[in-house]
């Protein structure tokens, strides 16, 4: 019997390592990662993604190295499925922090995109490394180790709260011609 399975659904089990092919600029390795999000339909809220780092002591939004050969979406998807196992769709990009690495004595640009969740994988890369779980914003920003990330957060539920309320005042508007 041959089963026939398509290559959309196929996610390679190797995270990509090393830092031969990592963007750098002015000396500040660059770094992208996304904030995976969906809206529970129980609990009737945003919920964030969140994963434990590698050694599993603290909790972080995904991301990782930008490398020459992607563009900044491409490296935020891939690290995103490396790291949660987790595919969506990304949206704009919510901003650019330079912050100091706690674990080396040099510094970092980082980018961050919201993800909305579309697939949620059984198998991917990191899935012994790190632990994932879904919770409210409040939670997250409680829990998430990083400031810039805490502060990518903020940007995204603004931005959120800002298109609710431009899509409520659109609805509520009506012409009397």
């Amino acid at each position: 019997m041959v089963t026939l399975v398509s290559q959309e659904n196929m996610v390679a089990l190797v995270s990509r390592t090393g830092r031969h092919l990592q963007r750098y600029c002015m000396g500040r390795r660059q770094v992208v990662g996304c904030i995976p999000y969906r809206y529970s339909e129980e609990a009737r809220e945003l919920e964030v993604l969140v994963i434990s780092s590698q050694k599993g002591n603290r909790m972080l939004f995904p991301k990782g190295g930008w490398e020459i050969d992607e563009s900044k979406i491409e490296a935020a998807s891939r690290e995103t499925v490396e790291e949660a196992g987790v595919r969506g769709i990304i949206e704009l990009e919510l901003g650019k922090w330079s912050f100091k690495s706690k674990t080396h004595d040099t510094y970092y640009d980082g980018y961050m995109f919201p993800l909305r969740v579309r697939e949620q994988l059984d198998f991917w890369p990191e899935q012994k490394l790190r632990q994932r779980k879904w919770m409210s914003v409040q939670e997250a920003r409680e829990v998430c180790e990083h400031w810039w990330m805490k502060d990518a957060l903020d940007k995204f539920v603004s931005r959120l709260t800002s298109q609710q309320r431009d899509d409520h005042e659109e609805v509520g508007h009506c012409s009397l011609s």
